[in-house]
């Protein structure tokens, strides 16, 4: 019986914020459908742990996003060791102070949280870009986040740096579009990693409840699993018609604001248990 084709055979993928959460889960995929895949990160235990687990078509490169020398460089290992690269995913990105009060919030974490996520995924198109243009062909992904679409729901910082993310994917599309080069964003809704655990302040049980209280799409949770699926089909040459797209996974909640119920149905339970006090 004839094999199935591996959708990135012989595809070289940089994955920026590999070492964990939706980037490990990507690396998995990436690799499981035939791509050499080099890890950058600075979680430089977690990272080099993945890649014994993952087997000899993974490496890991030290990596800051916000310095550009390590960011070259990274791009440098895949280019000299692969002669190559195919896919850019700039994943790397942070959720800085959890303050929503503008009064009170840090001026250094806010500055950290734009450097990260979106100088860093600047400096990883930029470098990606001098190997694919001369190449013709290419595909730089941004992870961005359903924050890109609404407000009042995180922090000014990260809803701030989601937005400007999806913005330089457009202004690069239409630029690196001149060269055969696929520009996207995947923006994942509410996924319970360890950096949303830490920044609601809640056990991982808790927060599952909370997820399935406020989705839209019932009997689902969104995994890293399905970011990683939706990368996947993004830089895969299914997708070779794709630019320029903000693809949202969130059960379409952001298709609707959800304050009105939250209105009523408070509203509701207010009367109720006034009305069960009344009768006791």
């Amino acid at each position: 019986m004839a094999s199935i084709a591996k959708r990135l055979e012989g595809k070289v993928a940089i994955i920026t914020g590999g070492a964990s959460g939706i980037g490990a889960a990507t690396a998995k995929v990436f690799m499981e459908e035939g791509a050499k895949v080099i890890i950058a990160d600075v979680q430089d235990e977690l990272g080099q742990c993945l890649c014994k687990s993952l087997g000899s078509k993974i490496e890991y490169v030290h990596c800051d996003v916000t310095m550009e020398s390590e960011v070259k460089n990274a791009v440098q290992v895949a280019v000299s060791k692969y002669g190559k690269l195919d896919i850019m995913f700039n994943n790397a990105g942070i959720s800085g102070d959890p303050s929503r009060c503008i009064v009170g919030s840090d001026n250094e974490s806010f500055k950290k949280v734009l450097e990260v996520n979106v100088y860093g995924a600047f400096l990883g198109a930029k470098h990606a870009a001098r190997f694919m243009i001369p190449a013709k062909r290419g595909v730089i992904l941004f992870t961005s986040s359903v924050a890109s679409l609404l407000g009042g729901e995180t922090t000014h910082a990260y809803t701030v740096s989601k937005h400007a993310v999806v913005g330089l994917m457009r202004s690069l599309c239409v630029e690196l579009g001149e060269h055969g080069i696929r520009v996207n964003c995947v923006s994942p809704g509410a996924i319970p990693t360890p950096m949303l655990i830490n920044a609601l302040n809640m056990n991982k049980k808790d927060t599952l409840e909370v997820l399935c209280k406020v989705g839209v799409l019932k009997g689902t949770l969104l995994q890293v699993e399905d970011i990683a699926n939706a990368a996947l089909y993004l830089c895969s040459d299914h997708a070779k018609f794709v630019s320029g797209v903000n693809f949202v996974l969130d059960g379409g909640y952001s298709t609707t604001n959800m304050s009105f119920t939250s209105a009523l149905n408070a509203h509701a339970h207010a009367h109720a248990h006034a009305r069960i006090n009344n009768h006791a």
